[in-house]
């Protein structure tokens, strides 16, 4: 008997126009959500990862750190990012004075859960001496006990500077082991001692699934953030951030990728380039249930509210030194 399971290496469909009613919502919401971003003098931000409906109503789509950086520089009197908390974080070491929300306030990280302040202290007990490089991905509280913060896409670079300040050939790197792996492989001479984090939807694709996707279509670029397991990043033309990803896609004229990160870029990309074929491998599993949780109706709510339990609040003795760690990699990077 054949089987009824759907093969999930078929092209992904696009999607046929909204139901009327689907239609009519959606224009109510973003009504709404127009007039509370200037009721409130509010900008909102929103990682690719988010569901696209999110995303089509943000002023400013991308990476953490590259929507914080731009928030920074806008005349907004209320920050709503919408994606995990340490992203809301970031936003607000970066414009202490704006008054910071997520636009889901249930919306956290487990890779930055994976390393308290505590732990790292610990770390470092172990280590005397060694610099520490934080991933943009942890707490504030982590920041703080780092000596500077990187991201996907400047990692290698930063820590490669940070050696050469302090004169050594050790670092230390928290949480993610998998883009620490990949920085080790660009660095040879010096030595990561990474922490044992990652993050859990990047490791729940699988190599066997990119490999049936590239015999079925063998012209495909892949495309893989370092966050993927080693086997993935081994066979990848590409390796970068999501603002990488996205930029060599779109800039590329392969016409099939397969897109080794969360499912939010290839829903993304497959609306920015409709001539073009994207694939999540292990797509169902691709899905970042953090991420996922913003919902429009969660934005307006908290635009209506402004609840003081969920404004993004950090102590001045964490901010100061966090927002150092930021400072430096923004000068190594810039």
């Amino acid at each position: 008997m054949a089987s009824s399971v759907l093969s999930p290496f078929k092209p992904v469909q696009v999607a046929s126009a909204p139901k009327p009613q689907k239609e009519a919502r959606l224009r109510t919401l973003y009504a709404r959500l127009g007039e509370l971003k200037q009721t409130r003098n509010a900008v909102i931000l929103a990682h690719l990862y988010e569901r696209l409906d999110v995303q089509n109503i943000a002023d400013h789509v991308g990476d953490s750190l590259g929507l914080s950086r731009q928030a920074a520089q806008t005349s907004a009197d209320v920050i709503l990012f919408c994606g995990v908390h340490f992203m809301a974080e970031t936003a607000k070491l970066l414009s202490p004075d704006k008054k910071v929300f997520l636009g889901n306030a249930n919306a956290g990280c487990p890779m930055a859960d994976m390393i308290t302040r505590q732990q790292l202290i610990a770390f470092k007990a172990q280590h005397p001496g060694v610099p520490v490089v934080a991933y943009v991905n942890t707490s504030a509280e982590v920041k703080a006990e780092s000596d500077v913060c990187c991201t996907s896409a400047n990692a290698t670079g930063v820590v490669r500077a940070l050696c050469q300040q302090h004169g050594v050939d050790r670092v230390l790197f928290v949480p993610d082991k998998n883009l620490g792996n990949y920085v080790q492989s660009q660095c040879p001479d010096i030595e990561l001692i990474n922490w044992d984090g990652f993050c859990p939807t990047h490791m729940r694709m699988h190599l066997e699934d990119v490999e049936a996707l590239k015999k079925q279509y063998p012209q495909a670029m892949i495309l893989a953030h370092p966050e993927c397991n080693d086997d993935i990043k081994a066979v990848a033309d590409v390796i970068g951030s999501t603002t990488v990803i996205r930029q060599t896609a779109m800039a590329s004229d392969k016409r099939v990728f397969i897109v080794c990160t969360e499912d939010g870029v290839r829903a993304r990309l497959a609306q920015d380039c409709p001539d073009k074929l994207f694939f999540t491998p292990t797509q169902a599993c691709a899905v970042c249930p953090n991420m996922k949780l913003t919902r429009l109706e969660n934005m307006i709510a908290t635009l209506e509210h402004l609840p003081e339990a969920d404004e993004i609040v950090i102590p001045d003795a964490i901010a100061e030194p966090a927002r150092q760690t930021l400072a430096l990699m923004m000068a190594i990077d810039s």
